[in-house]
C-alpha cells in the first residue's frame, strides 16, 4: 500500500556533545575494569611528597585547563578530597592549594553524551507563556563509556503554527547525590516474595510497616522483630534494609538550568544505567499536576522498572515499581486516571502491547492485550512508543514495531477514552521508519521515541535516529485520526 507521509521532518538534528562532562569521583585502583584495590593512599603519599611550588604550579595548570568547564570546580575539588583523605591520613590536617590538588587526582571528567544521545520524551514545561506557544522540556538517555546511561534534559518551544524550536543546552552539567526516599510496602512485598522468603516470617514484617515508610520506620520494625518474638532471619532483614537503597531523593540548586540536571545512576539496579524515561504531565481528579515518568533500571546483567516523580523538574523522586505487569521494559503512564485508576500501557509478554491497571502507581498486575503483531514491519514485536495522548476523539497511542532486519519503525493506535480496551483504529502502514539519513548510527535501522506532545493540531513526535542521535517530526492530529479511522475499519 501506498501513502503519502503524514510525518514530517522537522530537519531538528540533536546530536551528542562529546564537551559536555561531569566532574566524577574517582579512586585509582576502583575502575570498573581490571584488579581491584583502591591506591588511594600511595598516591596521596605522593601528593604531601610534593614541595609547595609544585603543589600550587601543578593546581594553578589543572584550574586553567578545567575551572571552565565546570561550576564550583575548587568546591569539587575540596569534596572528593573529603572523602578519601579520612581514609589514609589518620585526621593528620591537610589545607589550602594541597587539599585541592589532593581532590583534583582523585576527579575525572565523564562525557555523558560521548557515545550517543537517544529516546527522547517530551511534556510541556512547567512554566507557560501567554502566547499561544507551548514550551516543553524534553528528557533524554544520555549513553557515555561504557554504555553507562543517565537522563538528561533539553527544552524548546512550540510555536501557535506548530513550528518547534530548541534550546541550545547550559555548556555546564551537574548531577547531585541521592538521599534516603519513601518506600512501598506492597513493592517490598512483591520484591521479598521474589526472594523465596518465608510468608509467615514475610507477614510479621509487613504488619509493622504502614502502606508507604521511611528508613526509620523499616529500622524500627527490624529492631522490634529482632529483639522480640516474633523473630525474623538475619537474611530477611538484610534483603529489607537492600531494598531502602531502590528508593531515593535529589534536588538540584536553584542557580542549574533544566539542560544542566543530570540524574546519575544512584540506585543499585541502575548502577550501569536509566533509560528510557517515558514522562508524562499526570493530572489528579483535583486538578492538581505533576510529572511522572517509568525507566528502565540496568544493573549489567538484570533490567527492572523505576518510576520517577517531579513537580519542577529540579526535585525528583524514584522508586522501583514490581508487580507482573511491570517485568521488562515500557511501561507508560496514562496521563490521568481511567474510572478511578492509574492505567499504563505494557509489553510485558515481551512481544504485544497491553493495558494494566494499578491502584498505586508502584504495583501492576493484570493486563489486557490490546495489539498483536499484524503487519510486516511489527512482527517481531510491538511496543509503545511513550504515553498516551488524550484527545476528544480517543487516545493516540505512539507505537513501535520491529521487523526484517531487527528494523524499528513507528505507528500509532487509537483508543477509546472511556475504555481503552477497546481499540479503534491503527496504523497499517508506519508513520516513520528507518531512511537513507536514519538508518546509520550506534544502533542501526532504528527509529524511536519515549514520548510525543500534542499542540493544537500538531502532534510533535521527537525520535532517537538508530541510538546515535535525535530528531523531531510533526504529524496533523487531525490527518492522522482520520488515518486511525480508516485504517481501523
Amino acid at each position: 500500500m501506498t501513502r503519502r507521509p503524514l510525518a514530517h521532518d522537522t530537519g531538528i538534528d540533536l546530536c551528542p556533545d562529546p564537551s559536555r562532562v561531569l566532574a566524577r569521583p574517582f579512586i585509582p585502583g576502583l575502575e570498573d575494569v581490571g584488579p581491584t584495590g583502591s591506591r588511594a593512599g600511595a598516591v596521596i603519599d605522593r601528593v604531601m611528597q610534593l614541595d609547595d611550588d609544585q603543589v600550587q604550579q601543578t593546581l594553578d595548570d589543572v584550574m586553567e585547563r578545567f575551572a571552565h568547564r565546570h561550576r564550583g570546580i575548587q568546591r569539587l575539588f575540596a569534596a572528593n578530597a573529603d572523602r578519601v583523605l579520612p581514609l589514609v591520613t589518620a585526621g593528620a590536617p591537610v589545607s589550602g592549594a594541597r587539599r585541592l590538588l589532593i581532590g583534583a587526582y582523585f576527579t575525572h571528567e565523564y562525557a555523558i553524551e560521548g557515545a550517543a544521545l537517544a529516546n527522547p520524551s517530551m511534556v510541556p514545561h512547567p512554566i507557560q507563556g501567554s502566547d499561544g506557544s507551548l514550551r516543553f522540556v524534553m528528557s533524554v538517555r544520555c549513553i557515555g563509556e561504557g554504555h553507562r546511561s543517565a537522563i538528561g534534559f533539553r527544552t524548546g518551544m512550540i510555536d501557535a503554527g506548530g513550528s518547534v524550536s530548541v534550546n541550545q543546552p547550559s555548556h555546564y552539567v551537574t548531577y547531585e547525590s541521592g538521599e534516603p526516599g519513601i518506600h512501598s510496602r506492597r513493592v517490598f512485598h512483591a520484591r521479598l516474595d521474589q526472594l523465596g522468603h518465608d510468608f509467615d516470617e514475610l507477614s510479621h514484617l509487613l504488619a509493622l510497616l504502614p502502606a508507604t515508610f521511611d528508613d526509620g520506620e523499616l529500622n524500627a520494625a527490624l529492631t522490634t522483630l529482632g529483639d522480640g518474638s516474633p523473630r525474623i532471619s538475619p537474611d530477611l532483614a538484610s534483603h529489607a534494609a537492600g531494598l531502602t537503597q531502590w528508593s531515593y531523593r535529589v534536588g538540584f540548586p536553584d542557580d542549574t538550568d533544566v539542560s544542566e540536571r543530570i540524574l546519575w545512576p544512584h540506585a543499585p539496579p541502575e548502577y550501569h544505567g536509566m533509560e528510557d524515561a517515558r514522562f508524562v504531565r499526570f493530572v489528579e481528579d483535583d486538578g492538581s499536576c505533576r510529572y511522572l515518568a517509568t525507566y528502565t533500571a540496568f544493573d549489567r546483567s538484570t533490567i527492572s522498572l523505576q518510576l520517577l516523580e517531579t513537580t519542577d523538574f529540579q526535585h525528583f523522586a524514584s522508586s522501583p515499581v514490581s508487580g507482573a505487569a511491570a517485568m521488562g521494559k515500557g511501561l507508560a503512564l496514562f496521563p490521568r486516571r481511567i474510572g478511578g485508576h492509574f492505567a499504563a500501557l505494557t509489553r510485558s509478554d515481551r512481544e504485544t502491547n497491553s493495558l494494566a491497571l494499578s491502584d498505586d502507581l508502584r504495583h501492576w498486575t493484570a493486563t489486557t492485550v490490546l495489539q498483536v503483531p499484524h503487519e510486516p514491519w511489527e512482527l517481531i514485536q510491538l511496543g509503545n512508543c511513550g504515553s498516551p495522548i488524550e484527545t476528544a476523539q480517543g487516545w493516540v497511542v505512539l507505537t513501535h514495531g520491529v521487523g526484517p532486519m531487527r528494523t524499528y519503525s513507528m505507528g500509532a493506535l487509537l483508543l477509546d477514552l472511556d475504555d481503552p480496551t477497546i481499540v479503534l483504529g491503527r496504523t497499517i502502514m508506519p508513520l516513520l521508519t528507518p531512511t537513507a539519513g536514519h538508518r546509520e548510527g550506534y544502533v542501526p535501522n532504528v527509529v524511536y521515541s519515549c514520548g510525543g506532545l500534542a499542540h493544537g493540531d500538531t502532534l510533535v513526535i521527537p525520535f532517537g535516529i538508530a541510538d546515535q542521535r535525535i530528531g523531531i517530526a510533526t504529524v496533523s492530529l487531525e490527518e492522522l485520526l482520520a488515518q486511525l479511522r480508516e485504517d481501523g475499519r
